[in-house]
């Protein structure tokens, strides 16, 4: 299906009467913050195109990507409950800081960084890895390629579970934080990209009223 206009900057690369799935860009609030200066996000454009339009899940707002809308209550009720349920399939792309090695008899294989997340009570919204207090947190992650010049890896990401930042904190706790990200890499890291390079690049989940599969890609472009 071709994207389709909705506000600008903000476009559907599928709609029907339950559901739309958006594309989000970097820099853009999911729903509205605190103060007169966040109220533009991606929940009020779209009710702009779309009015009644519900938000179901959303994305920090330095990452690009898809994001899913319900057209009505009773999608969004079924689509927060297959969020709930792991039943929704995500995979982002990001670019990190070093070269991420592939695994050793596989180069497609995933592997695993299984760290538990925490909040970090005196500098929120910030997580740590905390072995006690932390919540088990699973992402699995594959390389795709390493740019020796820069020495940094485009990595494929998939998060198995849904905790805040949790791409994030994972790549950084690992020693290879995502270029651009102004929470959780260094100042020289932070400074090679003048964005956060993480993109939620595909969605697969089950239509809340047909229930037929829906596969939706957005490639990441970090240009």
């Amino acid at each position: 299906m071709h994207a389709k206009s909705a506000a600008p900057g903000v476009h559907a690369v599928y709609e029907d009467a339950d559901l739309l799935v958006l594309q989000k860009p970097s820099g853009l609030l999911c729903v509205p913050g605190r103060g007169p200066d966040k109220q533009d996000c991606l929940s009020a454009r779209a009710q702009e195109r779309w009015p009644g339009a519900l938000i179901v899940h959303r994305l920090d707002q330095a990452t690009s990507g898809l994001v899913i809308m319900a057209r009505h209550i009773d999608a969004q009720r079924r689509l927060s409950h297959a969020f709930a349920e792991r039943q929704v399939h995500k995979r982002y792309q990001a670019v990190v800081q070093g070269c991420m090695q592939p695994h050793p008899s596989d180069a497609t294989a995933w592997q695993d960084i299984d760290l538990p997340i925490a909040a970090d009570w005196e500098r929120r919204p910030l997580r740590v890895i905390d072995p006690m207090l932390g919540k088990s947190s699973l992402t699995r992650w594959r390389p795709q390629r390493h740019d020796a010049a820069t020495d940094t890896t485009h990595v494929e990401l998939e998060p198995v579970t849904g905790r805040t930042h949790q791409l994030r904190v994972h790549l950084a706790a690992v020693g290879h934080p995502i270029l651009g990200d102004a929470l959780y890499a260094d100042a020289a890291t932070q400074a090679q990209a003048p964005r956060l390079l993480l993109h939620a690049s595909h969605l697969r989940f089950l239509h809340p009223a047909t229930g037929a599969e829906l596969a939706l890609e957005w490639p990441a472009n970090f240009e």
